[in-house]
């Protein structure tokens, strides 16, 4: 069986059809939907793009592997989930962007060239890769914010797009009056990309997946990672005018929300992303926009489908289908991710297993807590190989999907660093106190923040909208008590000793006894009688 695990960047769980959008239209995520089971309680292990991602590649917690913002690097050496696929005997190959930064201080120590075959895993993320595009090439007085080469500007530069950035100019741009309308201006977002629909980003990674399966020799996991539906907020015709003012929902928010409001959560409402989203023509345009995106997702998601059926690949393929956070577009009173309600910290996840075994759970719907960090010992148990449960971090969604009701667990964690944020100065912290744990039992949810400040607390079952923080009172402490005592456990998890399994120590009992290690004796009778052989019989005599 081969693995295809497709990720979306900023894709909300709701924005899909399947999930109950009332306007856009997903019928390939849908088609996913009906062969596999969307879980609708899937929830990320950090609400920004890097430390999120490095959790499913690792399958472990933000504070295990330590990437805790974008730009942090990956520590050499940490285990990902291309070396427990390659242990297991399957492949695992990039398409994409990983969001990856290198520990290049670390491979230095260790004597580890970027050019050779374990060096430029640990350059990846532990893929080997086939194309790598983050997808973020602005440029500005400083140089490009990404200094790789971007495999995708070299693509529109050999279709005839001239300049030193085509990324900027033409897929992430439109045209006013003969002018650049770059995308990221919000006032652009309902222009088409001056760009042929087929040259832009999706399509042309949707090529670079088909062009890895064509070649391709089982077994393979292939991790497809879309840039879009992430900012720059502007998409080619036809899709940049498929949706308008009148398919755009009312923000969800609440005054009650600003009043006494949390210090850090306070601070969020007030930045300039925050700010940007409360005006009516911002959202009027952006989401649009970010509908449009999705819909191009969802067609280049069916043409995948369609060369998996028509290649009669699709019955040996797994296929999992998420995004890396979400996206408050204005709800919360807020922008972008961070935080913790459900706009950002849930997200879709749709797994299409081909195994018989599966064949009862097809086309329904799992509400089980699961975490992102939940995919890789799933594909490891896919590729058969054994979960070493001493380093990952997640638990399989194996028996969910072959219709099993396994004992599971009782809460879900999310884990934000913000110390490299404008908020951190705001609010005057030190870089080591700007962090937020949430803990989250399927109906009460608690952020906790260090610093000195309180904790929230929403109840999900009486405020699905999360608009009143019951922890501005003391009338909820008994749950919030609860909810530190799940923190609390969480927190005690044995998660650095991966060195050494449960077997290993158990087969490690008793062999220095049989080695000759025997302290503690009196006699030699309180062993077996041949561990002692060694040191009985006639004494050796000296040396002349």
């Amino acid at each position: 069986m081969n693995i295809l695990y497709i990720m979306y960047d900023q894709l909300r769980f709701d924005y899909l059809s399947c999930a109950g959008h009332p306007h856009l239209h997903t019928p390939n995520f849908d088609r996913v939907a009906a062969m596999g089971v969307r879980f609708s309680n899937a929830y990320i292990q950090s609400p920004i793009c890097g430390s999120s991602r490095m959790s499913s590649y690792t399958g472990r917690y933000v504070s295990s592997h330590g990437a805790a913002w974008n730009g942090y690097p990956l520590r050499v050496g940490e285990l990902t989930m291309g070396d427990h696929l390659r242990k297991a005997g399957m492949a695992c190959w990039l398409i994409g962007k990983t969001h990856m930064k290198a520990d290049a201080e670390g491979m230095a120590r260790l004597g580890l060239a970027p050019d050779s075959v374990i060096g430029a895993r640990q350059a990846e993320c532990g893929f080997d890769v086939w194309i790598r595009d983050d997808g973020l090439w602005g440029y500005g007085p400083d140089g490009f914010y990404d200094e790789k080469r971007s495999p995708y500007n070299e693509y529109l530069k050999a279709q005839g797009y001239e300049g030193e950035n085509p990324w900027a100019d033409f897929a992430n741009a439109g045209v006013t009056d003969g002018q650049i309308a770059s995308g990221w201006m919000f006032q652009n977002a309902d222009k088409p990309a001056n760009i042929r629909e087929e040259h832009s980003e999706t399509p042309w990674l949707t090529d670079r997946t088909i062009d890895f399966i064509e070649q391709a020799e089982g077994p393979w996991c292939a991790h497809v990672s879309y840039i879009k539906p992430h900012w720059p907020f502007i998409v080619p015709a036809p899709y940049h005018d498929m949706y308008g003012e009148n398919h755009v929902p009312a923000p969800l928010r609440h005054d009650v929300e600003r009043e006494d409001a949390h210090p850090v959560f306070g601070a969020y409402m007030q930045n300039a992303i925050s700010s940007a989203f409360q005006r009516d023509e911002v959202r009027q345009k952006v989401i649009p926009a970010y509908m449009g995106l999705i819909k191009q997702c969802d067609d280049q998601l069916g043409r995948l489908l369609d060369y998996l059926e028509q290649t009669d690949r699709m019955k040996e393929t797994m296929i999992v289908l998420t995004s890396d956070h979400g996206d408050y577009l204005g709800d919360h009173w807020m922008g972008e991710k961070e935080l913790f309600h459900e706009q950002s910290v849930k997200v879709p996840l749709i797994v299409y297993d081909p195994r018989r075994q599966a064949d009862a759970t097809r086309g329904t719907v799992c509400d089980a807590l699961v975490e992102s960090i939940d995919l890789a010992p799933t594909f490891v148990e896919a590729a058969g190989g054994k979960v070493a449960d001493h380093i990952l971090e997640g638990r399989a969604l194996t028996p969910w999907l072959h219709g099993e009701t396994p004992d599971w667990r009782s809460y879900a964690i999310s884990e934000y660093d913000f110390s490299a944020t404008s908020v951190c100065v705001k609010l005057g912290l030190e870089p080591r106190d700007a962090r937020l744990f949430m803990v989250f039992d399927g109906r009460f949810k608690l952020i906790h923040a260090e610093g000195g400040f309180r904790p929230m607390l929403f109840d999900l079952e009486t405020d699905p909208e999360e608009f009143h923080d019951l922890a501005k009172t003391d009338a909820h402490q008994a749950e919030i008590d609860r909810l530190y005592g799940y923190l609390a456990q969480w927190g005690r998890r044995l998660s650095q000793r991966v060195t050494k399994s449960e077997d290993d120590i158990k087969a490690m009992r008793g062999k220095s006894g049989r080695r000759g290690i025997l302290p503690f004796l009196y006699d030699g009778s309180e062993v077996p009688e041949e561990w002692i052989q060694k040191y009985v019989g006639p004494a050796p005599k000296w040396p002349d």
